[in-house]
């Protein structure tokens, strides 16, 4: 975690007892657009390919990890906390889930393309193929706190 993300995590705790973790990261495709999308509560969701945590060898989220959203200056934007992870296939991910990602016109349609071509770009690059249903790990987060300017 970079120094602005732990200066705000440790202000918003201030004088109360710290979780044990955090993470601090940026959406992968647009993290300014989207991190502004969960400052204005209209993204609530995310989803990643269930392949990318094998081969980084890194654990799936869980229901109560809080995470700071950074911007793409690896500025802190806001706190959130995980409240449900499933995995599931691409092919089975329901409209509702969809929506509750934020992005473009907040359709279904929407949510499949612009998924189904940020996938298929970052599987070829570990030399993988898209397939309608590989497993995605969709997460529902609420925000805890949204930093202000």
């Amino acid at each position: 975690m970079n120094k602005d993300a732990q200066a705000y995590w440790d202000a918003y705790w201030q004088g109360q007892i710290q979780p044990q973790s955090v993470t601090a990261w940026q959406f992968g495709a647009d993290p300014d657009y989207l991190a502004q999308l969960v400052v204005d509560g209209i993204k609530t969701a995310t989803c990643s390919g269930h392949i990318f945590y094998e081969v980084e060898k890194e654990p799936l989220p869980s229901e109560g990890e809080y995470s700071i959203v950074l911007n793409s200056n690896d500025k802190p934007t806001s706190i959130i906390k995980t409240v449900e992870v499933t995995v599931t296939p691409m092919n089975e991910v329901s409209e509702t889930f969809a929506i509750a990602e934020g992005e473009g016109d907040r359709t279904y349609q929407y949510w499949w393309d612009a998924h189904e071509a940020f996938f298929t770009k970052e599987l070829k690059s570990i030399n993988q193929e898209f397939s309608r249903d590989m497993l995605l790990v969709c997460e529902r987060f609420e925000v805890i706190h949204v930093k202000e300017e």
